[in-house]
């Protein structure tokens, strides 16, 4: 069986063990100095991103970046506008697709493959990889997380986003 005790249950255990120690006089060792109660605290800052380009919110069908939803393929860096990416869907991807990703000079770029996550075959990478560029496959969603993390870290992370456009309507 596992306990955990938090820092100030273990601190009021060493206080009432101090005060009957004290109360019936029963010899026992004195404690160590470092058992002695300090004050203890936690700093914590806040980190604003506003003036970066954030995930908000996003889903299977788009995502939102600053509260403005994008429903196509694009490209977003933390201090620049999301660039439209001219990518229908993950089997249409070129070297040509990520020629203008490595124009952007990221640190590294997070490829969103749309709902499930596939793996871009490297020739097509070469530009970025060359460059010593990263390039990481995941699912939307997950590409979204890394790159606010990432984001939030003050990396130059491209974030490229696929959503597959539906066939037009030729009816």
């Amino acid at each position: 069986m596992r306990y955990i005790l938090s820092i100030d249950t273990a601190l009021r255990t060493l206080q009432n063990f101090k005060q009957i120690r004290k109360r019936y006089n029963t010899g026992l060792p004195t404690p160590s100095p470092h058992l002695v109660q300090r004050s203890t605290s936690m700093k914590l800052h806040a980190t604003s991103t506003r003036q970066y380009q954030t995930i908000t919110a996003y889903d299977t069908t788009g995502v939102e970046i600053n509260l403005l939803r994008f429903q196509t393929s694009l490209v977003v860096m933390p201090e620049a506008e999301p660039v439209l990416w001219p990518v229908s869907g993950f089997d249409q991807l070129t070297s040509e697709n990520f020629a203008a990703i490595e124009a952007m000079y990221p640190d590294v770029v997070i490829l969103g493959t749309g709902r499930r996550q596939r793996f871009v075959h490297p020739r097509l990478t070469s530009a970025l990889t060359s460059r010593q560029v990263g390039v990481e496959c995941m699912d939307n969603q997950a590409a979204c997380r890394t790159y606010n993390i990432l984001m939030a870290e003050g990396r130059r992370a491209a974030l490229a986003l696929i959503f597959d456009t539906p066939a037009p309507d030729l009816d």
